[in-house]
């Protein structure tokens, strides 16, 4: 004989619950579900990452935890890649500028003679009147050679047509000896315009100071000012500069006598201390210092 299976005594009252019961556990159950986390501890084993167990791929594309990773994902690529286009923008920026600074030095350099044997008493002023001939001078810079009693100077024109012209004045007499032109092959470094003389007074200061660099940092002021007042003749004020960065500091100084100033700059290439100095007409004037009120 055929088991006959035993029926159970309730199951008409389970088919006799409503409808609507039942699917209301089940979406109950479902949900309970969907709030796991199936990237926690107890639900995959500890010696692999999640990410690498291809059965939960399918479930962690679907899990509210993925979102948010990828939220915060694609953020932070947002951020990179901005990131990346702002300093690329910078970088072009700088290599613009670059180039700009790069193609103005060597614009500065063409217009821009280099003067040798220069007499010691010839002055900016006559010298850049003799090159005005060859075209508007916007800047002349007489500088000392500690190597010679000579010296040489750089004379920047207004266009390349101005430095042309002047290669033709080598061995134009000035003074005492033939001048050499050259084009030049550097540039000449600017002076900030608030240092430069504002009036007649100040330019007469200049014409008595000296600009002179390469002092030993073991020398005092004290022993500049005994230096050139010995050589030179009475010193009326002096600056002694310098840093922790420079081995070696600077000085202005500024004589009672014009002539005085054109002596000093036979002094190019002695020893001040264990440095050769090097000497060359001031563009600036030594103005004195302003003293501040005292606060009460």
């Amino acid at each position: 004989m055929a088991a006959v299976a035993e029926i159970p005594a309730d199951a008409n009252k389970m088919d006799s619950k409503p409808k609507a019961e039942s699917e209301f556990s089940v979406q109950k159950l479902v949900d309970m579900f969907t709030k796991l986390n199936p990237l926690a501890k107890e639900f995959f084993p500890s010696s692999y990452p999640p990410n690498h167990d291809h059965r939960l791929q399918g479930f962690n594309q679907l899990s509210p935890t993925h979102f948010l990773v990828n939220s915060k994902t694609s953020a932070n690529e947002n951020f990179a890649n901005n990131r990346r286009r702002r300093n690329s923008f910078n970088q072009g920026r700088r290599r613009v500028s670059g180039r700009s600074l790069k193609a103005q030095r060597e614009d500065s350099i063409r217009r821009t003679v280099y003067v040798s044997d220069i007499d010691q008493h010839v002055t900016e002023e006559r010298l850049a009147a003799l090159f005005s001939s060859c075209g508007q001078v916007i800047d002349c810079r007489i500088c000392g050679d500690p190597h010679s009693v000579l010296r040489f100077a750089f004379v920047e024109f207004a266009d390349e047509y101005g430095a042309r012209t002047a290669l033709n004045l080598g061995g134009t007499v000035l003074g005492y000896y033939p001048v050499r032109v050259l084009p030049s092959k550097t540039a000449i470094l600017p002076v900030n315009p608030t240092f430069l003389p504002r009036s007649d007074d100040e330019r007469e200061m200049c014409a008595r100071t000296v600009y002179c660099t390469n002092i030993d940092k073991k020398i005092s002021q004290a022993e500049v000012k005994n230096f050139f007042e010995s050589a030179c003749g009475e010193v009326t004020r002096l600056r002694l500069l310098g840093d922790h960065v420079h081995s070696t500091r600077i000085a202005f100084v500024e004589f009672a006598m014009a002539e005085s100033a054109i002596i000093a700059l036979n002094c190019s290439g002695m020893l001040l201390g264990s440095q050769p100095i090097r000497v060359s007409p001031s563009k600036t004037p030594v103005r004195p210092r302003v003293t501040r009120p005292a606060s009460h």
